[in-house]
């Protein structure tokens, strides 16, 4: 099976990984600022020195040959303190490397959030206040006001189930607070977020909008019924929460407080979309918890298959199996599917490891699609090599090599594999 025309061949990135310059052109402090100055963390502070070098990593694009490239935008580059009007300097830089990625044939998609919240937010209450979600649209309004004419893919959020649940539930994340449950306003007002968002960019843009999750089938890991029930809890907080309501089909039972909820919320949640944005890795093994536990759930490893640098287990399966379970659960209701993240952690500039694992899952890809499932395009996760989040600089997902002493790049063994692959596909 041949990959369709139009079919789109692309690569994410994020502001805070890759940018650096985060005191220069009128940028505020982001939470990830605030959360790497604790305790000797790596910073982002130079990452990729993107901000100054993105000229270079445009041209690296170009010769990929990608049809498309999926970058986020740093709220604190456009409004410092979260409010307020549109940054000059911080919108001038975005314009720029809009313009630089058109001018080589290469679609700009653009995510309004990666994680970078603006610590005069967080100071607020971040995404636990209810009204973040509306500074968020008047955000998202400022920046489709001033690239609504060129970005030809829009994504308001990256992975809410993420941001929740190492920023807000175990902290392993900015801002760093351990909640547990109690972090489930979070998500809801995230989402709220990305509806109001969603409302904001109808009026600047006629380009498609959606959102990008994350997304892992929960596997039991046994047979009995407290593993299967564990398992379908599992599922529902980590993938029908963040989907079933932008469906129109409301909450699935997960514990949402029902007054953090108010009316008319999922109305505003469920605006169409045009498409769902899929980030990939690999399943979670799920399995009943013992008696006394904090969670009704307990994750442990699959076993039997090969492990990332990051140590998650490689199963290309999960993904033709979460793209079909889709199709299954949602029926005429699923949007049309962007792979939106699909990558691996290993070291070297030779990296047979990410070539198999790339032509694995872009193999289950096509596995789906011959199952019925309409996937439009395939973002491999990542450009270069970058600020790796809690990890800092010690993982790396690039096609690219990046030695963060001297900025230099050296594209991969798996760049030359993508870019036949891409240039084979047309």
């Amino acid at each position: 099976m041949r990959f369709p025309e139009g079919f789109t061949w692309g690569v994410s990135t994020s502001s805070y990984q890759i940018e650096g310059a985060v005191k220069e052109g009128g940028r505020g402090t982001s939470i990830w600022d605030t959360f790497t100055q604790q305790d000797g963390r790596a910073t982002g502070d130079e990452a990729c020195d993107h901000y100054h070098r993105y000229a270079e990593d445009v041209a690296l694009m170009a010769d990929l040959g990608v049809d498309a490239y999926r970058f986020s935008v740093a709220w604190p580059r456009i409004q410092p303190e979260g409010t307020g009007p549109a940054n000059p300097e911080g919108i001038a830089f975005y314009d720029r490397l809009v313009d630089a990625l058109l001018a080589r044939d290469i679609d700009p998609v653009l995510t309004l959030f990666h994680w970078d919240l603006p610590q005069a937010l967080e100071d607020q209450g971040g995404w636990l206040n209810r009204d973040t979600a509306y500074r968020f649209a008047e955000y998202a309004d400022l920046v489709g006001a001033a690239l609504g004419d060129r970005v030809k893919l829009w994504i308001t959020l990256n992975e809410p189930f993420i941001h929740m649940t190492l920023g807000y539930a175990t902290g392993e994340h900015a801002p760093g607070h351990a909640l547990l449950f109690g972090a489930l306003p979070a998500a809801h007002h995230q989402l709220l977020g990305h509806g109001l968002a969603v409302q904001a960019l109808r009026a600047r843009t006629t380009s498609p909008i959606s959102i990008a999750n994350n997304y892992s089938p929960a596997w039991p890991q046994g047979g009995t019924d407290a593993d299967l029930a564990a398992a379908a809890t599992y599922h529902a907080l980590h993938n029908r929460m963040f989907t079933d309501p932008l469906l129109g089909r409301g909450y699935p039972e997960i514990g949402l407080d029902e007054e953090v909820v108010k009316d008319g919320d999922l109305d505003i949640i469920a605006s169409p979309i045009d498409f769902l944005g899929v980030n990939y890795y690999n399943p979670t093994g799920v399995q009943a918890p013992l008696p006394g536990a904090p969670l009704p759930f307990d994750l442990v490893a699959l076993d039997g298959y090969p492990i990332t640098d990051f140590g998650w287990p490689v199963v290309p399966d999960g993904l033709r199996d979460l793209l079909v379970g889709f199709l299954t659960e949602y029926g005429d209701a699923l949007p049309p599917i962007y792979i939106t993240e699909s990558g691996c952690a290993y070291e070297g500039v030779d990296d047979p490891q990410r070539v198999a694992y790339l032509d694995s899952h872009v193999n289950a890809v096509k596995a789906a699609m011959a199952a019925g499932v309409d996937v439009r395009g395939y973002f491999v996760w990542s450009l270069l090599d970058n600020f790796e989040w809690a990890e800092g600089y010690t993982k790396r997902f690039g096609l690219v090599h990046v030695d963060f002493d001297t900025q230099v790049r050296t594209p991969k063994t798996s760049f030359s594999w993508y870019r036949d692959l891409i240039q084979a596909s047309r």
